[in-house]
């Protein structure tokens, strides 16, 4: 016959107390993990924008030191007769990235690698204006073709400054999300605790 007997448990070690004490403990290291990690992160990467929007605001056509580029003159292709084939007016800027590189912020740095300038043979920007017949006008036109890259590369790359009216904006919706998730838990909650009342036995 077989014999039924009871364990005895302590009170102490109720089994939804420990199951509770777990998922707290689970969520609490969970939490830790998400602050040690994702905000640091999304820090950075805000601060490498603000300091990008700031340097491309003040990015003019001298911004690039001429001292770090090569500039070559040859003569001009198409239909002869002009004497703007006749002389070397066409200009040439060869700028090497490993110069160019560290003046530039580096969220940038992809996306100038991926212009049509670029030169994976001398890692560099290779850059030519001949629509001038004076050689410096034709040097202008280069490095204004260099500061229209970098400002592409800006726009195609760096997140545009929040307003004070947008970062109202998510604001009041994260507020009202964290308050509809409140009154979601506490419902929730209140359906746990009936349920547990109807299951009580009755003395």
């Amino acid at each position: 016959m077989l014999r039924l007997c009871s364990v005895h448990r302590p009170r102490s070690q109720n089994i939804s107390t420990v199951v509770c004490s777990n998922r707290v403990r689970f969520l609490a290291v969970r939490y830790a993990v998400r602050l040690s990690s994702t905000p640091p992160e999304r820090n950075t990467l805000a601060k490498d924008h603000a300091e990008a929007r700031h340097w491309l605001s003040k990015l003019t056509i001298e911004t690039v030191p001429r001292n770090i580029c090569e500039i070559t003159f040859s003569r001009s292709s198409g239909a002869g007769g002009q004497n703007v084939n006749k002389v070397n007016s066409k200009a040439t800027v060869r700028v090497p990235l490993k110069h160019l590189l560290p003046i530039v912020p580096g969220v940038l740095h992809q996306q100038i690698l991926s212009t049509r300038y670029y030169a994976e043979r001398s890692d560099s920007l290779v850059i030519q204006a001949d629509s001038s017949r004076k050689q410096t006008e034709n040097v202008q036109e280069c490095f204004a073709k260099l500061q229209d890259v970098l400002l592409f590369a800006g726009k195609s790359t760096v997140q545009g400054e929040t307003s004070p009216e947008q970062a109202e904006k998510v604001g009041r919706l994260r507020k009202a999300d964290n308050e509809a998730r409140l009154r979601a838990k506490k419902t929730h909650s209140n359906k746990k605790s009936a349920r547990k009342r109807s299951n009580q036995p009755q003395y």
